[in-house]
């Protein structure tokens, strides 16, 4: 199993707007080919105004297939091309990452 950790950075008070967007356009597209979010936060103690999703994949294949299957969406261009018009969005950091192998181990 790997996850899949994406933080995005927002100037203050410009991240609401993407989230809107991201509920009505993204959301329902990520869920129906990415599978399993494991979480999908704001962060309220730190590093302000980002936003912090978690995904599942079996395998860096199985993640690759499905972001593939994603980007065949319309809807998913049509996100992207909505979002491209905010302004406010400063950075996006993407992390892959596996479980410890004591994890989970019964």
């Amino acid at each position: 199993m790997i996850v899949d950790i994406r933080t995005y950075q927002f100037q203050p008070g410009k991240m609401q707007p993407w989230l809107k967007l991201y509920e009505e356009l993204a959301w329902p597209l990520q869920r129906k080919h990415l599978g399993e979010c494991l979480g999908f936060y704001t962060t309220i103690e730190g590093a302000l105004h980002q936003i912090v999703h978690i995904w599942r994949y079996e395998s860096q294949a199985d993640r690759e297939a499905r972001r593939d299957a994603l980007a065949q969406e319309p809807g998913w261009t049509e996100f992207l091309t909505q979002v491209a018009k905010l302004d406010g969005f400063l950075s996006m950091e993407n992390k892959l990452a596996r479980q410890a192998p004591f994890f989970g181990a019964a």
